[in-house]
């Protein structure tokens, strides 16, 4: 196979490609590929073709599409398959590569191919009619909800599921594999501009410039016998950031059933228990790719008949205790370490938490899966669309059309999934407490009621219950980043100086209504000894101090100085390189 098909990129490890271009699933399938791990076959579309898409009019001119079939072909060639051929399948997913990790946001299409005689050509060779006839209605009922926007309730039969969608939404699922391929692509180059998607980047801070690649990959198959199954693997645990292997296991089942998180997995223990020699593996492909990238992974799997497939690897998102940990544990230098905790996630390590006794004679309304650590306490809703601050989201679980709510929310709640569902990856990157998996029903009359969330002991509490301070000391690794911080950070962070601006007193109070005047703070700050106020703790705040030459900041009391250090070094670096 040659390695670019005009506007195509074959994936075949004998060239890896950065991330800016294919995306992180495009690059971390050709890393994999090209360290000799099994992965399946794939083609990307890279990303300067979704601004093409969208630049266009949103669609694929003849060029592009003529790449996408010599993608195909190569595919067959490489599996022996063919995309509509009866007698040797050939089924793909295609599934969305942002250069930013934006887990869930986007759009995933599984088990693209198949037709009526396809069904039976799977049932022939697998002797499974019962998996080709689950295989066919997956792909049915996720075609129509990802791509033309149905809302329609499971059905047993392909057939059942088709006319459910054309009812709902005056479409037809198309019987062509080449047009469900158009489609498909057409679904995960828009799906950068849906409204979860932008929510998500608005939070982040990340650019609505970029777009997103589209991954074509050769589908295995998790639900086709005894010996098969899929999980999500943590080279280190997300939640603590522990040097132990962390994940899920839900066998029979295909990838979109766990990080959905409308089934409940087992945990990875389980996969050594019923296939240990495939568990060894896969931990061993764990310590290659967490050395080769140098951060935590987290690595999407599936098995096919006793035989271990890696669909992708990414840096694992993790909890802010986890960050701070893996940062000073994996990080090849200080400077990278630094920057592989945000302020934000400090904050959230260093907040109060419940104390032993407080929780002793506290009323457990529920328990279930720690997902972020953390503690916070609201009046729950169980609508997003209700989530604001001082609320906790309680819902049966959630999608990416929740994660407006999560984000003004305070803390989550769910009643199905996993560690590594939705809620909780999502959970994790925001920094939210919270706890999934407290059982069905569970939350359902929560609505108005005031409960306190310990994200890290998977318990939810009635009332607001008080909280205790946290100290650096008790946070694994915290002490060495300050020590880090100091010796790297321009400007010395104390806890009294004389000789003290007081900006608050000066008139530069934080407002979070309004945006400072960089240029003003800076201006009034300029030849003083030390300074101190509210409006530090802000990357304005930061970029000021370092723009008026100031040698000293006073922490006010509720400031953590690890935060506002960590700030500073990294708005300095900021300034540098630019």
């Amino acid at each position: 196979m040659t390695k670019v098909l005009e506007r195509v990129l074959v994936l075949d490890g004998s060239t890896t490609y950065d991330r800016e271009v294919v995306g992180n699933k495009g690059a971390s399938i050709a890393k994999m590929r090209s360290l000799g791990l099994a992965v399946p076959p794939a083609f990307v579309l890279p990303i300067d073709e979704c601004r093409r898409y969208h630049s266009s009019g949103r669609r694929l001119d003849d060029a592009l599409w003529e790449a996408v079939l010599e993608g195909i072909a190569g595919i067959e060639a490489d599996t022996g398959r063919g995309l509509g051929n009866p007698d040797s399948p050939l089924l793909v997913s295609v599934r969305s590569a942002g250069a930013v990790s934006m887990p869930g946001m986007m759009d995933t299409i599984l088990n693209l191919g198949i037709t009526d005689a396809v069904e039976e050509g799977l049932a022939r060779l697998s002797g499974d009619p019962g998996f080709a006839r689950e295989t066919h209605c997956r792909f049915v009922q996720e075609f129509g909800r990802t791509v033309l926007g149905a809302h329609i309730d499971p059905h047993d039969t392909p057939h059942e599921a088709r006319a459910a969608v054309l009812e709902d939404t005056g479409d037809e699922v198309p019987t062509e594999p080449l047009d469900q391929l158009r489609a498909a692509i057409h679904a995960v180059f828009d799906s950068w501009s849906s409204k979860r998607a932008v929510a998500y980047r608005r939070h982040w801070g990340i650019s609505d410039d970029g777009g997103t690649a589209v991954v074509v990959q050769a589908m295995v198959f998790g639900n086709l016998g005894g010996q098969s199954g899929t999980g999500v693997f943590f080279t280190r645990d997300p939640l603590t950031g522990e040097p132990e292997p962390y994940g899920e296991w839900l066998a029979g089942g295909q990838g979109e059933d766990v990080v959905s998180g409308t089934h409940d997995p087992k945990p990875l223990s389980a996969l050594h228990d019923e296939l240990p020699s495939l568990h060894d593996e896969l931990l061993a492909a764990g310590r290659l790719l967490e050395s080769e990238n140098g951060d935590v992974q987290d690595i999407e799997f599936t098995v096919e008949s006793g035989r271990l497939y890696l669909l992708q690897t990414r840096a694992a998102k993790r909890s802010p205790l986890a960050a701070v940990r893996t940062a000073v544990d994996l990080a090849p230098d200080p400077p990278t370490a630094i920057d592989r905790v945000t302020p934000e996630q400090l904050t959230s390590v260093l907040a109060p938490r419940l104390a032993e006794s407080t929780t002793a004679g506290a009323e457990v309304i529920a328990r279930g899966t720690p997902a972020c650590p953390g503690v916070a306490a609201g009046t729950v809703v169980t609508d997003s669309d209700d989530a604001v601050e001082g609320t906790v989201l309680a819902r049966p679980t959630t999608s990416p059309e929740d994660v407006g709510g999560m984000i003004a929310a305070r803390a989550v709640v769910t009643e199905h999934g996993g560690a590594t569902s939705h809620a909780a990856v999502v959970t994790r990157a925001l920094g939210r407490p919270s706890v999934v998996g407290v059982g069905d029903g569970v939350t359902k009359d929560w609505a108005g009621r005031e409960v306190t969330v310990d994200g890290s002991a998977g318990v939810v509490y009635a009332g607001l219950l008080p909280t205790e301070e946290v100290r650096s000391s008790e946070v694994p690794g915290l002490d060495t980043l300050i020590d880090w911080a100091h010796e790297l950070c321009p400007v010395g962070v104390v806890d009294s100086a004389t000789d003290v601006l007081d900006l608050d007193e000066a008139g530069f109070a934080l407002d979070p209504e309004q945006d400072p005047d960089e240029d003003a703070l800076a201006e009034r700050m300029a030849g003083a000894h030390a300074v101190t106020g509210s409006i530090l703790s802000t990357a304005a705040g930061a970029r000021a101090v370092l723009r008026s030459g100031v040698p000293v900041v006073v922490r006010l009391p509720g400031q953590h100085a690890a935060v506002l250090l960590l700030r500073l070094v990294q708005e300095a670096k900021e300034e540098k390189a630019s």
